[in-house]
């Protein structure tokens, strides 16, 4: 993971603030977990910031138990990073970011509540790799979610070589 690539347009006065994603999927049924926006039905990683003193994996697991509610992971490993430059809207400040991405495997699809923001309205959905790869196809215009292909194309071929999705065709 030396070579780390950029995505995103740099901006003046960026602020940094690490965090990442996780692609998490369920073997049962050869689905990934994504949130899926209320409005315009776009699909999104559960991700966030990580808090200061917070262990990487540690952070982007709770992001995923407070964003989707699923907390039964049997195997997670760290797939790739990447650093992002974006502007938040909500805080009205450009960033950039080392975003860490995960591959969570699940024990089982139960969930426990959720704490979503008040910006977050989306809700759980389950998808194969493609219908999220066709997704973010349809909807990517301008929402800088490159990094999270790249994710894709990493998460995806490891959760196949690991032998947990047996049904995707995804390639790196």
């Amino acid at each position: 993971m030396n070579n780390i690539p950029e995505f995103g347009i740099k901006r003046e006065n960026e602020e940094r603030r690490d965090g990442g994603c996780a692609f998490v999927f369920d073997p049962k049924t050869q689905k990934y977990a994504v949130g899926e926006h209320h409005e315009g039905g776009l699909y999104r990683l559960f991700s966030g910031g990580v808090e200061e003193g917070e262990n990487i994996q540690d952070g982007i697991l709770r992001e995923v138990r407070e964003e989707s509610g699923l907390y039964d992971f049997g195997h997670v490993e760290e797939i790739a990073q990447a650093m992002t430059h974006y502007h938040n809207k909500l805080k009205n400040v450009n960033r950039v970011a080392k975003a860490t991405c995960l591959l969570a495997i699940l024990n089982s699809s139960e969930t426990e509540g959720l704490a979503l923001e008040e910006h977050e309205k989306f809700s759980l959905k389950w998808a194969t790799a493609q219908e999220i790869l066709d997704n973010w196809s349809e909807r990517n215009k301008d929402k800088g979610m490159d990094h999270w292909v790249y994710f894709l194309h990493k998460a995806v071929p490891r959760a196949i070589e690991l032998g947990f999705d047996t049904t995707s065709k995804i390639s790196a």
